[in-house]
């Protein structure tokens, strides 16, 4: 327990400066530990308090105070300190204690049994140290330490809403799924503009091609396509494109590829042009007012039960299902749907004579 203490009361961090990692990290595992549920020892939870004011002081009130009053260039820099979201963020979450076993799990009951929100409050609180904790695990693959942290707690509140008290299992083990795939389908998202895991081979994939690349290495086996595709049972195209996917970085339409009368030339330049032509626009326009006369010409040739069958479902925007036009005539679904189809082909024989094969209806 001396040397427990000692450790705990080593001169903080200079002013401005960040903790260090490893640092931090022995002080999530510990802190991950104690979310478990695990009571603390004599002297842990003092421990964990001079650790918390060690590393993560509010560098900025103390220079305010102590700063002379002098407009030296050396003042200004000791009266001004570094902005470190994860140090205020941290400091923040030390604020919240921890639970002890059966308080988590009357605190898990309750929730359950009452819904109460309170409740779920203390439950989420209590093991923000564990979503920090496992972030800093991802630390590498994303270098925004605050949106990992902040995709964890909503993981962490899922966990706490769909965590059954009664299955013997402690919420902290329960929750670090949860916390873990939150955090993984944000660094997937957003790991490059356009998303590259989109299905579950690919999601797979993503997270072990690499290593199993490396793998396959270390034990003299060449790592081809199908070899790969073989060991994590997906499909060897997948392979192929993921493979290639990985080892190109993403492009930009803007840049440049080349100079054309002395003006940069983009990818976007050389792409196709998507609008129509000024003669297929007229066309077009042309053909569908020649159609809306030919539709309104064929209409008055009908009676009764084929016109509500033609406003209803031919020509609307929302047509009507078969059994609700068969509810409206006092008929059966199967027999409107003769009335439709023996409609369809009066109407395809009209535009035919009319319009010669430029029109096709009912997939003609």
């Amino acid at each position: 327990m001396a040397a427990r203490k000692a450790k705990a009361k080593k001169p903080p961090a200079p002013k401005g400066e960040p903790a260090d990692s490893e640092e931090v990290e022995a002080d999530e595992e510990e802190a991950e530990a104690e979310s478990d549920g695990e009571e603390p020892g004599e002297g842990e939870e003092e421990l964990s308090t001079e650790l918390a004011d060690d590393e993560f002081v509010d560098t900025t009130a103390e220079s305010a105070d102590e700063a002379p009053a002098t407009t030296s260039d050396e003042a200004r820099g000791t009266s001004l300190a570094r902005l470190d979201p994860m140090a205020i963020y941290m400091r923040e979450v030390q604020r919240h204690p921890l639970l002890t076993p059966e308080e988590a799990h009357e605190l898990a009951v309750r929730y359950a049994e009452t819904q109460d929100v309170d409740a779920a409050a203390r439950l989420v609180t209590s093991n923000l140290r564990l979503v920090v904790k496992i972030a800093y695990e991802y630390r590498r693959a994303y270098r925004n330490m605050m949106d990992l942290v902040q995709e964890g707690n909503i993981g962490l509140m899922q966990a706490v809403k769909r965590y059954d008290p009664y299955r013997g299992v402690k919420l902290s083990s329960y929750a670090a799924w949860w916390i873990r795939a939150y955090i993984l389908r944000f660094i997937l998202n957003n790991w490059r503009m356009v998303k590259i895991g989109t299905t579950q081979a690919q999601r797979k994939l993503f997270f072990n091609l690499s290593k199993e690349k490396q793998r396959l290495s270390a034990m003299g086996i060449e790592p081809t396509h199908a070899e790969i595709a073989k060991r994590l049972n997906v499909e060897e195209q997948e392979v192929i494109e993921m493979d290639r996917r990985l080892s190109r970085s993403d492009a930009s339409l803007d840049a440049s590829v080349g100079d054309s009368e002395g003006k940069p030339t983009t990818r976007m330049d050389l792409l196709p042009a998507t609008s129509a032509g000024p003669d297929e626009s007229a066309e077009s326009s042309e053909m569908q007012e020649l159609l809306k006369q030919h539709l309104a010409e064929f209409r008055r040739t009908l009676k009764d039960k084929d016109i509500a069958i033609f406003d209803k479902r031919i020509v609307a925007d929302e047509p009507l299902t078969l059994q609700e036009l068969g509810d409206e005539f006092g008929v059966s679904r199967e027999r409107v749907r003769q009335l439709e189809a023996r409609l369809t082909g009066k109407l395809r024989a009209f535009l035919r004579e009319r319009l010669g094969d430029a029109v096709g209806v009912g997939g003609a």
